[in-house]
């Protein structure tokens, strides 16, 4: 299956919600679903390759899974918040509605006070101009005694005073208008701020409903395909159980075949004037401050020992460690030795073998699989760091890389303790 489409899934945490997760935790995403993904494609290297893309499936799901209901749960957060603010908002412009009504009414009541004002004192202008003022005047200067010019003065303060009360009122009148205008437009401009406010909190909670929506179908889609892949892959259980079984049962056959191998080294060989003595220990001593040379160039991909798979709850032997490389990239001798294996070897792909001699007494190997091109033959002397093959992904493999072996008397060991630590 196309790795590239099985990690697209991890694009959902990214999606959801528009990008609310920052660039650098999205990149620690895809790393951590590399890495899980590269764990059970090396875990299932034995499955079917429906099981694997149906495991690789379900292991890309689940890895998103966390990332998804997250983003849900936010977006779920975002409409309460948004559908809280948009019923503070109608509450704003209710009340912002209520004000500019009051001020109406206020601007309204003080028009007919200005109208009023102005129609008493058009009637006093009038009576002035008709010369009641001035008979008033004139009977005041003509007044016979101070008594009575003092009643005169009094009246005409009086004329004056409702004259000055006349205009006053109207121009209060008028202050008073323009001071509820101002306070309606106030109103009436609030009203559309809060008008506004709503409209956009409204638009804000709607796309926080979709996005919820959204995150929310993702989260499904990603429990829909883990269940689909789920499925599929307890369909193939019994095959790749039946495929782990031979698995092992080619490692004890190696390992058997090995075994013979060594012994058939130092088995002493009868010659025509008697048995000759056994050889001696053939096993190499380090040159390099480690027994065997790195047998390619690359990175271990996958580690030596017992691996759990996590689809079928059952333990695995990994006899060896993976050293992604190129395809078609050369593989050397990792020591001076014999080829006793050269050929097909089921989940080993092309797979070689080389005998050693005896390390403490046991016999020592190293065997090669997965290669694209077996370039010895089983019983050629072969020298450290001479090409004996190239890299290749046959037989239970994901990918272009080297399965690499150690067997001490046909068992396989931890093949780090005989590689120099750099691995290079």
């Amino acid at each position: 299956m196309d790795r590239i489409r099985l990690l697209a899934v991890i694009g959902v945490a990214m999606v959801l919600l528009g990008g609310g997760t920052a660039s650098a935790d999205a990149k620690d995403d895809k790393s951590r679903v590399d890495r899980q993904l590269q764990e059970t494609e090396a875990t299932l290297e034995a499955a079917t390759d429906r099981a694997k893309a149906a495991a690789a499936e379900r292991q890309a799901a689940q890895a998103a899974l966390p990332g998804a209901e997250a983003g849900l749960a936010d977006a779920k957060g975002q409409v309460i918040g948004a559908e809280a603010a948009v019923r503070q908002a109608q509450r704003d412009e209710d009340a912002a509605g209520a004000v500019v009504t009051e001020a109406d009414g206020e601007y309204a009541a003080a028009r007919e006070r200005v109208d009023q004002e102005r129609a008493d004192a058009s009637v006093f202008v009038a009576a002035v101009y008709k010369g009641s003022g001035f008979v008033m005047v004139n009977s005041v200067l003509e007044s016979g005694s101070p008594s009575d010019l003092a009643l005169r003065i009094a009246y005409l303060d009086k004329i004056g005073a409702e004259s000055r009360r006349a205009v006053d009122a109207v121009t209060a009148a008028r202050m008073a208008a323009k001071q509820r205008g101002a306070a309606a437009e106030l109103a009436r401009q609030r009203l559309e701020a809060a008008t506004d406010a709503a409209r956009r909190r409204l638009e804000e909670s709607r796309a926080a409903q979709a996005a919820a929506e959204r995150a929310a179908a993702d989260v499904q889609a990603l429990l829909d395909r883990s269940a689909k892949a789920e499925a599929a892959a307890n369909a193939e259980r019994e095959a790749v159980l039946a495929r782990y079984r031979q698995l092992k049962v080619d490692s004890d056959r190696i390992g058997a075949e090995l075994r013979a191998a060594a012994a058939a080294e130092t088995r002493p060989k009868t010659t025509k004037s008697g048995p000759a003595a056994p050889p001696a220990n053939t096993a190499v001593a380090p040159r390099t401050g480690a027994f065997f040379v790195m047998p390619v160039r690359g990175w271990k991909s996958s580690n030596f020992g017992m691996r759990f798979d996590p689809v079928y709850k059952v333990y695995q032997l990994h006899a060896g460690i993976d050293v992604a490389a190129g395809g078609g990239q050369p593989i050397v001798a990792a020591g001076d030795g014999r080829v006793v294996r050269a050929g097909w070897a089921g989940g080993n792909g092309n797979y070689t073998c080389i005998h050693h001699g005896t390390y403490q007494g046991k016999g020592l190997a190293t065997c090669y699989g997965h290669q694209s091109a077996i370039l010895v033959k089983v019983g050629q002397q072969v020298h450290r760091g001479e090409l004996i093959g190239r890299v290749g992904t046959t037989g239970a493999s994901t990918g272009n890389h080297l399965h690499f072996e150690v067997r001490l008397n046909g068992t396989p060991v931890q093949p780090l303790n005989w590689l120099p630590g750099c691995l290079c």
